[in-house]
């Protein structure tokens, strides 16, 4: 059965940066489509990246700011995140698809405050 787990959350000052990490296992992850979602208090989980060919996904609001990455040699994905604003605050969930299986990691909680 695959996993995954994420770490990397945190508490952090607007303007800062965090680097997410999402360890898979128990699946070949460089088939799957790895992306990472979050959900804020009272909102509906979103889709903030994902690693697609040629290039990656960004929703509008993290643009510039965040970055997918993924080293298959490690079964790892990461989000590296930049210029943190208060309205990123949510836990942040890695999620990996192949169409045909999908899994969720447990998330972890990014809060940014000052």
């Amino acid at each position: 059965q695959g996993q995954l787990v994420e770490s990397g959350g945190g508490l952090v000052q607007p303007g800062g940066s965090l680097r997410l990490s999402c360890v898979a296992s128990g699946f070949t992850f460089s088939s799957y489509v790895m992306s990472w979602y979050r959900q804020a208090p009272g909102k509906e989980r979103e889709l903030v990246a994902s690693i697609t060919r040629p290039t990656g996904y960004y929703a509008d609001s993290v643009k510039g700011r965040f970055t997918i990455s993924r080293d298959n040699a490690k079964n790892t994905a990461y989000l590296q995140m930049n210029s943190l604003k208060p309205e990123d605050t949510a836990v942040y969930y890695c999620n990996a698809n192949n169409y045909y299986n999908e899994y969720w990691g447990q998330g972890t909680q990014v809060t940014v405050s000052s």
